[in-house]
């Protein structure tokens, strides 16, 4: 493949990945940010999510700063299990307008939709059970299902929850888990910050935190771990949401935690966050980007904190 046949009409990417130069484009979003390491690349075509939108019976993707869809029933940045179901999906009779989230789970798709419309038609139910999905669910109300979609990280099996957070490739997911394993090293004790699933979780036989998935549930922006629970911890693993971390770093700064793996999806709340951690005394160690987000503008950020 030349040229990705949808860029400059669709909206999903800023940059196309099929370029020669692309890598050199891409490095240009974080030129400002002193990396200690290089770059680490994911493979274009290994997506396993897809965030796609529906209005006016129309199923695809945005055009770039429009509203406009562009219909998609084959794209290039998706793995081959998305892409076999996507020309099924499109065609159902949609009503209303939102969003689709399409995610190949190991036993299967699953199918997520927010609708603005409360409830699906008859129609969209006989229809939604041939398209080959083992769950859809429109506005958390389950459509069609045939099995709990189940995903794996390394050889531990977990539920997936409708809608929940999943890194977009597993080749950038188990990237970063060995980044994360190797940067935990010795530690004994280890704490789970925002440990969603658990991707880090048991790899590294952490205490996991956060208000869905794996661990104690727990709403890390309005209650961060205090000082007296920080210091049970020898290293602390934190990938929190695009918003950062704020709060929990300004408990972290009086902590007598060691060392801090920080793993950020967005590098303007992880500068901030790390200005924090740096005027408390703390010294970056790490700071790798990964290009988890193939196409678009977004890098992932792998980075170690110790004092």
């Amino acid at each position: 493949m030349k040229q990705c046949p949808f860029f400059n009409v669709c909206g999903g990417c800023k940059y196309d990945f099929t370029d020669a130069d692309y890598r050199t484009k891409k490095l240009a979003e974080i030129a400002d940010i002193k990396t200690t390491g290089d770059a680490k690349w994911v493979d274009a075509g290994l997506r396993r999510r897809g965030d796609f939108c529906f209005a006016g019976g129309k199923f695809g993707f945005f055009k770039g700063r429009t509203k406009d869809i562009v219909e998609i029933t084959n794209c290039p940045n998706m793995v081959p299990e998305i892409n076999n179901v996507l020309p099924k999906i499109a065609v159902l009779p949609w009503v209303g307008a939102g969003s689709c989230l399409i995610t190949a789970c190991e036993n299967g798709i699953d199918v997520a939709i927010n609708a603005d419309v409360p409830y699906f038609p008859p129609e969209f139910k006989v229809a939604a059970e041939k398209v080959g999905a083992i769950r859809i669910v429109w506005n958390d109300k389950i459509v069609y299902q045939s099995a709990q979609p189940i995903i794996k990280f390394g050889d531990v099996a977990v539920e997936y929850p409708s809608n929940a957070f999943l890194q977009p490739t597993k080749m950038g997911e188990n990237m970063l888990r060995d980044m994360v394993v190797a940067a935990v090293g010795n530690s004994k004790r280890v704490a789970d910050l925002f440990c969603g699933l658990g991707n880090f979780t048991f790899a590294t036989n952490a205490d996991g935190f956060d208000i869905v998935g794996t661990g104690v549930k727990r709403d890390l922006f309005t209650h961060p771990l205090t000082v007296g629970m920080l210091n049970g911890y020898d290293c602390i693993i934190m990938d929190p949401p695009r918003a950062g971390a704020l709060a929990q770093c300004s408990e972290l700064v009086k902590s007598n935690v060691v060392r801090i793996i920080y793993v950020s999806c967005n590098p303007k709340t992880f500068l901030r966050d790390m200005r924090v951690l740096t005027r408390g005394g703390y010294k970056l160690r790490a700071l790798i980007p990964v290009d988890q987000f193939v196409g678009s503008s977004h890098w992932e950020l792998f980075s170690v904190f110790e004092k």
